[in-house]
């Protein structure tokens, strides 16, 4: 579907399932976080992923742009409890069309 789309003024949100988390209740093994990654460093478009702050997830998507963000899970309501999201972004991001990260993306 991406390379359909792609064109240097597109933007693709990514939101997988978390790593390493149950209850999705959907087949999303690693090799896919793999692909998004390739998909994210080779398009001609911008590309912002949003996942959980994972060691393996740093890795696969390592040379990417990225950013820590403080949020708070309250799945189910009652208090919550902190957590790390990460945003991902590609260079297409840096590069002028968009500013994502500190800069905010509008």
């Amino acid at each position: 579907m991406v390379a359909k789309y792609d064109r240097p003024h597109s933007l693709f949100y990514m939101d997988p399932p978390y790593w390493m988390t149950e209850g999705y209740g959907v087949e999303f093994g690693f090799e896919h976080y793999e692909r998004m990654a390739e998909l994210a460093r080779s398009i001609s478009g911008s590309m912002v992923i949003s996942i959980n702050d994972h060691p393996d997830i740093r890795r696969v998507f390592a040379g990417l742009h990225m950013d820590v963000l403080g949020i708070k899970y309250t799945v189910g309501g009652g208090a919550g409890s902190a957590a790390r999201e990460l945003l991902i972004w590609n260079d297409a991001c840096e590069q002028g069309r968009r500013k994502i990260g500190q800069q905010g993306l509008f």
